[in-house]
């Protein structure tokens, strides 16, 4: 695996994909300086060695269009602000504007391109497009792993005009190992927790992961499909009819390959979906009609703690409750600080996907697991087995 450590950029260019597609307010500010944070080190390391840096991203859905509202532009000087480097900024990323732009960049300097998807090539993989990106750096390195997965111009095409120069920035190298760990060389024993809503959501995941994992935590709203699947009583939670016999099977496969599955025994249930519901704890095959399931119950979290305290290698994926209501986040809660306890006693921890990174962040276990995914779609393929584009192009 070639890394921007096998690289000196002493007078060089860098053309350098990155993921800074962040949100903003309403009057254009960045309101989370997350991905520029983590583009930081490698953009760091090629202007130290004596190269220059062009920096490209897309930002929002511009479908193709130019869309004022969606110019990088917007985000230049919080970029350097957070890499403490003047940016210069172009407003466009092919063509003769942007390659005199990259023609007089000195050593130590960088340049900001502007929307890859103002061109609809962008998204579509446009060889033609891909080649144009290419005339403007002498090295290819992507540190995007939020757009991986998608074989997208700057991702993925443009890495074959590079044949023997392109390499993984910092972030996509780490994510790389440590879904590596998760998935092939983590110390056993390896814990998958996966919640969310939706076995549906989460099928490919569960059948790639059985082969890996020694123990496996079922949470939040896929847990009454499988518990109604068994035969139990789950009111109102919500349920996937149509996926019980998948999760029956789920539970079959599970005992044939020897992987221990760890179901709620008992929930916080509410009589209605909201905050400030009337609540019981019940146990989770005999919820009453017209409550739900909305989070782990305690002897639930008694069983999760020796679980997650057990192990060496655990994976994160989805909340174990309703974690944006206040009163159904104890679950969530104290999922992460059984992580966080077995992190300090030397287990590492991988926390990826959307609504768990979401918690991870809103109650500041960030700095208390081992590695917070950035990429939302490709974290989950690379869970599901697949081969991603993007990392893909820079092997072969």
């Amino acid at each position: 695996m070639k890394t921007i450590d096998n690289f000196n950029f002493k007078n060089k260019k860098a053309l350098i994909r990155v993921d800074f597609n962040v949100p903003l307010n309403e009057t254009f500010e960045v309101t989370d300086a997350n991905r520029i944070e983590a583009a930081k080190p490698t953009i760091i390391k090629v202007l130290e060695d004596g190269g220059s840096a062009v920096l490209m991203s897309h930002l929002g859905r511009p479908k193709g269009e130019r869309k004022s509202e969606l110019s990088l532009q917007h985000i230049a000087n919080k970029v350097s602000d957070v890499i403490g480097v003047g940016v210069k900024f172009v407003d466009d990323c092919v063509g003769t504007t942007p390659e005199e732009a990259v023609a007089a960049l000195k050593p130590g300097e960088v340049l900001l391109l502007e929307n890859l998807r103002f061109y609809s090539e962008e998204e579509k993989g446009d060889k033609d497009f891909a080649e144009k990106l290419s005339k403007l750096g002498d090295i290819y390195v992507n540190d995007a792993f939020g757009t991986a997965h998608r074989a997208h111009a700057s991702t993925t095409i443009v890495a074959e005009f590079f044949p023997e120069n392109k390499c993984f920035g910092y972030l996509l190298a780490k994510e790389i190992d440590a879904i590596e760990k998760v998935m092939r060389t983590g110390e056993k024993p390896v814990l998958a927790i996966l919640g969310g809503a939706k076995v549906s959501s989460k099928i490919t995941i569960i059948e790639n992961i059985l082969d890996k994992v020694d123990h496996l935590i079922v949470g939040g709203g896929m847990t009454y499909t499988f518990i109604k699947a068994q035969g139990g009583s789950v009111g109102d939670s919500i349920c996937e009819d149509d996926k019980m016999e998948l999760a029956l099977d789920i539970l079959k496969q599970a005992e044939a390959k020897g992987v221990k599955v760890h179901i709620p025994v008992d929930v916080l249930a509410a009589n209605d979906f909201a905050n400030d519901a009337e609540t019981q704890v019940v146990d989770v095959d005999k919820i009453p009609e017209g409550w739900q399931g909305l989070d782990a119950g305690p002897k639930t979290l008694a069983n999760f703690k020796e679980v997650i305290l057990g192990a060496k290698t655990i994976l994160w994926n989805g909340p174990v409750g309703v974690f944006e209501m206040e009163n159904f986040a104890k679950g969530t809660i104290a999922v992460g600080n059984y992580i966080d306890e077995a992190t300090q006693n030397g287990a590492f921890s991988l926390v990826g996907g959307g609504d768990s990174v979401a918690a991870v962040k809103q109650f500041g276990f960030e700095d208390k697991v081992s590695y917070v995914s950035t990429g939302g779609g490709a974290m989950l393929e690379s869970l599901e087995g697949k081969t991603l584009p993007g990392i893909a192009a820079i092997i072969e």
